[in-house]
């Protein structure tokens, strides 16, 4: 690997690591590893500031996963292989579960893990979203729309067709977003987790 090629993989997982939400909590004098849910995400912004802030966070946040995707074709042209895009985008995702501007803290990866697979593999990305957007309809759960779009992008990218690099860097990204989630599933096996619209939801 080329000088160039590890910069501009580091940079990705810098750029992945800027915590948005977290940042547009603080400009409203909120920090939010001290409210909801503690973590620092879009959806813990939206339960603090509510939708129009979780909306701004989690847009940002899935900006930089695409960004981060993008900047390494830019940075690498010919050297830009899928291997080196795949490694960037999930280099993206665990610099914002693992935020160096945070002391290694951040959030479950969900949005950015959306935009950067929205560049390497769009039509698995969608049937992802599809299947969010599903399950949140009928439970009203994020946590588990979540967890179950993850499972769904892998499986997609593989039978869709993506460079087998993208695949394993998606089951890659699935797998650490459910260990992010594994509180959420224990609160699910014990039906105790939350739902939209309710007390304590987002």
């Amino acid at each position: 690997m080329s000088g160039m090629a590890l910069f501009s993989l580091v940079l990705a997982f810098a750029l992945g690591g800027i915590p948005f939400s977290h940042l547009i909590a603080r400009a409203r004098s909120v920090d939010l590893r001290a409210v909801g849910s503690g973590n620092v995400g879009a959806t813990n912004l939206a339960r603090a500031l509510g939708c129009g802030a979780g909306a701004l966070g989690l847009i940002l946040d899935a900006a930089k996963g695409g960004v981060a995707v993008l900047l390494v074709r830019r940075l690498l042209g010919d050297e830009a292989a899928p291997a080196n895009q795949a490694l960037a985008g999930a280099l993206a995702v665990a610099g914002h579960v693992f935020s160096p501007w945070l002391r290694f803290r951040g959030g479950k990866g969900v949005a950015t893990g959306a935009g950067a697979f929205a560049v390497l593999a769009p039509l698995a990305t969608l049937c992802a979203l599809a299947i969010f957007a599903v399950v949140l309809a009928i439970g009203r759960m994020v946590s588990l729309a979540s967890v179950l779009a993850a499972l769904t992008l892998p499986v997609a990218a593989h039978f869709l067709g993506a460079r087998r690099p993208v695949t394993a860097a998606a089951a890659a990204v699935a797998a650490l977003v459910i260990l992010r989630h594994r509180d959420n599933l224990v609160r699910l096996v014990r039906g105790a987790e939350h739902r939209l619209g309710t007390r304590g939801g987002a």
